[in-house]
């Protein structure tokens, strides 16, 4: 056999690289451009409604062509179910961590449930009225917009973040501070809170502390 009289320049061939190919600059904007999409859906779908928001306005929020969110989600439907999803997963975080601060804090101590209390009372105003707070109500006000499916996969989340707040409302029940049944008074404290979104002001001279503090005030017996 004889070799080529011009053998291939080695240089000429491209080297193949190990592992994963590398990522345009485009593929690395995917997840920043989804999140546009769902920042811009929660804040039209909470300004507009569901059923009067256009795909084409939630693109030009997102500062993208009017078939650009399509690549990301399915349909407005499918957009509708991950803002919600996002809005709870957000929540979930978000409470643990300051669950979590609270008992840092306390050390060895026995937790306190009227500190807990507290502490859940102040992020879920947060959840609410919070900075890019859009996201859950838009579920409050948008439920019945969702597939069964959907439905579903956002109350496995509900159920982790309201389960947090099972133990201090059973130990304040024992304690005399509140009264009636934990599972019903969670969810009156849960509708009172949440009625907040209708008529708050951040304009106004009352701080989410203050709200914090005038629940607290409402809900426990002997709370100064």
């Amino acid at each position: 056999m004889r070799f080529p009289e011009h053998p291939i320049e080695l240089a000429a061939v491209p080297r193949r690289t190990r592992g994963r190919p590398r990522k345009s600059a485009d593929e690395r904007d995917d997840g920043n451009r989804r999140q546009d999409v769902l920042r811009a859906a929660a804040q039209l779908f909470r300004q507009h409604g569901f059923a009067a928001t256009r795909t084409r306005d939630i693109a030009t929020a997102a500062g993208m062509q009017s078939g650009s969110p399509f690549y990301h989600f399915e349909n407005k439907q499918a957009l509708l179910g991950a803002v919600i999803l996002e809005g709870m997963q957000r929540a979930v975080t978000r409470q643990k961590a300051a669950m979590d601060q609270a008992s840092e804090a306390a050390g060895n101590s026995p937790p306190d449930p009227r500190q807990q209390l507290r502490v859940l009372i102040r992020t879920h105003f947060d959840v609410l009225l919070g900075p890019d707070s859009e996201f859950i109500p838009v579920m409050l006000y948008e439920w019945r917009s969702l597939t069964a499916m959907q439905r579903a996969a956002v109350n496995d989340l509900r159920r982790s973040y309201e389960g947090m707040w099972v133990a201090p409302l059973q130990a304040l029940v024992a304690a005399g501070a509140v009264s009636g049944d934990p599972a019903l008074a969670r969810l009156m404290i849960f509708g009172a809170l949440n009625w907040s979104v209708q008529w708050f002001d951040p304009g106004q001279r009352a701080t989410l502390d203050d709200l914090t503090d005038t629940a607290l005030r409402l809900f426990l017996k002997d709370c100064a």
